[in-house]
């Protein structure tokens, strides 16, 4: 048992570096992030069916569920979007401060969509990763677009976390990316076609490399990472797991300082905004389990 505690704790923090390589890629990858979002979600799409096929998973939903996951598509299709337009704005490090504010999303939209109180240090560490924001906006105006893309992205992030924990309760990881992909494809093609060029020769025209790195994000960052998360899960707690998945930024934030030196080179006051907003996060992420281990023993 202990052995497999083991595995599954190195595996869901591989499944946080790789999350944390995400961005990583945003800043290699050179089209644009609504080209880059779509190409993500079709490839992952073909993937997870491919994975449907083989495992012979069962697919079929509801067209109640099936407009519900369409919804959480559209909302994680604008999530990457702004994400990795945050990127193309700033940069890695900036993008991924302000990314790591959803857990104060989280704690203002989980009230609302599970009808619970909000309690009262989740305003209180609110209000302190605000001043973490301030305190990198007030050395970092340069980047504002992306500091505000970030938080857009941040907020959308948490929006679809809080979702995606309903659907789980009744479909599994593979049927609900498969329709979420789906969504967010059909969502961007819509999208692409009235407000944008729409698919020109020029959007298919994509260097091989960028090819290669799309195909890793959507491989390995996203369908291998959403349905190896859940199985995760089954064996760790979701509080081990969200306390994990804090330590995204702070992987992302290290490898970009290692890979772009130059572009990743920031302000003192920036390190000490972002170094507000992760303890506060990990302090949230700790009150909630006391909170919770004494609800359990109760």
């Amino acid at each position: 048992m202990l052995n497999v505690k083991l595995k599954n704790h190195l595996h869901l923090h591989f499944l946080v570096f790789i999350a944390g390589f995400t961005a990583i890629l945003g800043e290699i990858i050179t089209i644009s992030a609504v080209s880059l979002v779509w190409y993500r979600m079709l490839m992952a799409s073909v993937l997870v069916f491919i994975y449907i096929k083989i495992a012979k998973v069962n697919i079929n939903i509801s067209p109640k569920a099936l407009l519900r996951l369409f919804i959480a598509g559209v909302i994680i299709a604008l999530h990457w979007i702004t994400f990795f337009g945050a990127i193309d704005a700033s940069n890695v490090s900036i993008t991924l401060a302000m990314f790591s504010t959803g857990a104060f999303f989280a704690s203002l939209i989980e009230p609302v969509i599970y009808k619970r109180r909000i309690i009262w240090y989740e305003i209180l560490f609110g209000i302190i990763v605000i001043i973490g924001v301030f305190i990198i906006t007030q050395s970092e105006m340069k980047y504002i677009t992306g500091i505000i893309l970030g938080i857009s992205s941040a907020f959308l992030s948490s929006l679809f976390a809080v979702l995606n924990g309903s659907f789980l309760k009744k479909h599994t990881a593979t049927v609900i990316s498969f329709y979420e992909f789906l969504s967010g494809v059909l969502f961007i093609s819509i999208y692409i076609m009235i407000f944008g060029d729409g698919f020109s020769s020029s959007f298919f025209n994509v260097s091989y490399s960028d090819l290669g790195y799309l195909f890793i994000l959507a491989s390995i960052c996203t369908a291998y990472a959403f349905i190896a998360s859940v199985h995760v899960m089954k064996v760790i707690s979701p509080y081990t797991v969200v306390l994990s998945y804090n330590l995204e930024p702070i992987y992302g934030i290290i490898l970009a300082v290692i890979l772009f030196p130059e572009k990743e080179q920031m302000s003192a006051y920036f390190y000490y905004g972002a170094l507000v907003i992760f303890t506060t996060i990990l302090l949230n992420a700790i009150l909630k389990n006391i909170r919770f281990l004494k609800r359990k023993r109760s």
